[in-house]
């Protein structure tokens, strides 16, 4: 039995080239279609391979008139008339019957084989087509495609053949909550005391960001907090932050310079957290931006006050925005980042687009205005659910 296989870009050119080279006697014994892998799957077209067999006769090319028996009883036994004739023709008709039981078992073994290997090829085709959907839920919510194929790729790599789609599933959503990572909030007592500074582009929230922190910490965790705020290039800015300042009965310093700064966290001493608002600065400013840079950098803290500065973003900002907004703030080296006003965004690729490029912890999220509800710590288990087209 002779076995080929053909492939081409469609089944009737597969099979044309079957039966130019193996004859019209030839047998078509299977057919799929052959993916591509890898990202070659988006940029080159399926293959068709057809798999024909065709019967051999043994050595029937050369002797095309003689039997089996005959050519043994001229090649092995001239001498016809021998008494031992009766022996070699009945061994001859064994050796022919395990001949032909042998090609019968080679094809129904060829048989079983193919309808396992058509079985597998099913499963992975539409494991595949799972993985292709779920690339471009990915895309569609915005996860910048390089990260999307790392993710699809790597989940690639894992699979094993008898991966079904609900593991598949399982697998990228566990990929994209490990890179999302471990939040990283505001933790502040008497014995652990910080000075948080919030910075950022202006109108992305971190006046109200801070209340909402503020009114948490003096509400639930019964945290002994005062309030400083740099931002005095808005008049209404810090009128807001004085109104919720009242509101919780928290003491608030406004400062103009470095020396009022430095005055304003001695006065503060006794207290456990002190969260500075900066005022809002564009990262094409390099002027605005150096400002802000030194009074974070040079300011006196004192050694028993640890330093933590978060990074407000607005989750409807561009990404190419983000990273050339991250691209200056990164002069802060170490640093933490919010994500605001989910709710006026329907895409949270950027919240991944900007974990994965960064490599910076992200602590908080927020989604309206509502003082304090709006704000928790992100939940990498929801944004993994709303980027796979959850509902959440």
């Amino acid at each position: 039995m002779i076995i080929k296989k053909f492939q081409a870009s469609t089944e009737t050119e597969a099979m044309m080239m079957a039966k130019e080279e193996m004859g019209s006697s030839a047998v078509i014994m299977n057919i799929k279609t052959i993916k591509q892998r890898g990202l070659a799957r988006f940029f080159k077209n399926d293959i068709v391979e057809v798999t024909a067999a065709l019967e051999e006769r043994l050595n029937t090319d050369k002797i095309p008139t003689k039997t089996i028996d005959l050519v043994a009883k001229e090649q092995i036994m001239p001498e016809l008339e021998n008494p031992k004739t009766n022996a070699i023709e009945e061994k001859l008709n064994n050796l022919q019957n395990m001949l032909e039981s042998k090609i019968n078992s080679n094809e129904k073994e060829l048989e079983e084989k193919f309808e396992k290997k058509n079985d597998s090829d099913e499963e992975n085709s539409v494991n595949l087509k799972f993985i292709q959907l779920v690339y471009r839920q990915l895309i569609e919510n915005e996860v910048d495609e390089k990260y999307a194929n790392q993710i699809i790729g790597e989940i690639e790599n894992s699979l094993k053949k008898e991966s079904t789609v609900d593991s598949i599933l399982a697998g990228i959503y566990q990929k994209i909550i490990l890179k999302l990572g471990q939040p990283k909030p505001i933790e502040a007592n008497e014995k652990h005391r910080k000075i948080v500074f919030f910075v950022g582009p202006t109108g992305v929230g971190k006046t109200t960001t801070i209340a909402k922190l503020a009114s948490y910490f003096k509400l639930e965790k019964k945290i002994k907090l005062a309030l400083i705020t740099s931002d005095t290039y808005r008049i209404a800015a810090v009128e807001q932050l004085r109104t919720y300042a009242n509101i919780l009965d928290l003491p608030l310093s406004v400062v103009y310079t470095l020396e009022e700064f430095n005055m304003a966290v001695k006065m503060f001493d006794s207290y456990d957290l002190i969260l500075v608002d900066t005022a809002g600065r564009s990262h094409k400013n390099n002027e605005q931006c150096n400002e802000m840079f030194h009074l974070i950098e040079d300011c006196s803290i004192g050694e028993n006050l640890k330093k933590e500065i978060y990074l407000v973003l607005s989750a409807a900002t561009k990404y190419k925005d983000l990273i050339m907004i991250n691209d200056v703030y990164k002069h802060l080296k170490k640093y933490n980042i919010i994500f605001t006003k989910l709710d006026e965004t329907t895409c949270l690729g950027n919240i991944l687009n900007m974990k994965l490029a960064t490599n910076v912890p992200l602590s908080y999220v927020t989604s309206g205005q509502a003082v304090p509800d709006d704000i928790a710590i992100i939940d990498a288990q929801k944004i993994a659910r709303n980027l796979l087209g959850g509902n959440e």
